[in-house]
């Protein structure tokens, strides 16, 4: 049986180091005897703090790249509310590293990237953009740094406070 393969555009050539990469951090491995995949993203999740954070900063830089390849603004926007869900509900102990195993952010990004460009409404090169997102990314990194660490003041205060 032949399986429809839909044809592939120059930009989904240019992009396609993206899926890549986002497969590698969400879908890479099988458990095997069942259909579940999973990626780096939940293993570097058991590295408290570190983890989260190398896997909010891969996935930042490929919302970059796909800002740079005709993501419009809103699709941006979407993407990065993607990263930064992904990020601070999987530095929660336990529930976290759940998480990380079923929303698989980049992939979701990348599916919205797809459809964005089967609709057509690539945007060619936005550079001006691209430093907004830079701004609005390294802000979102900020505020999950600090939020982390008001988390991990309020677990050891409440950790010393109890003995």
């Amino acid at each position: 049986m032949n399986q429809y393969t839909p044809p592939v555009t120059p930009v989904d050539e240019r992009l396609r180091w993206v899926d890549s990469f986002s497969r590698l951090l969400d879908n890479q491995f099988k458990l095997p005897g069942t259909k579940f995949r999973f990626g780096l993203d939940p293993i570097l999740g058991l590295l408290p703090v570190v983890g989260d954070m190398t896997s909010f900063a891969m996935s930042g830089v490929l919302v970059m790249t796909m800002a740079k390849h005709g993501a419009s603004r809103y699709l941006v926007v979407r993407m990065l509310f993607n990263i930064f869900l992904d990020a601070v509900i999987g530095s929660i102990p336990v529930v976290g590293w759940l998480f990380d195993f079923g929303y698989k952010a980049n992939q979701r990004n990348v599916e919205l990237l797809r459809r964005h460009y089967q609709e057509g409404k690539y945007q060619g090169k936005g550079t001006g953009f691209i430093i907004a997102v830079l701004i609005a990314f390294v802000v979102l990194f900020g505020l999950l740094l600090y939020g982390l660490w008001k988390l991990a003041q309020f677990i050891w205060y409440w950790a010393y406070s109890a003995w």
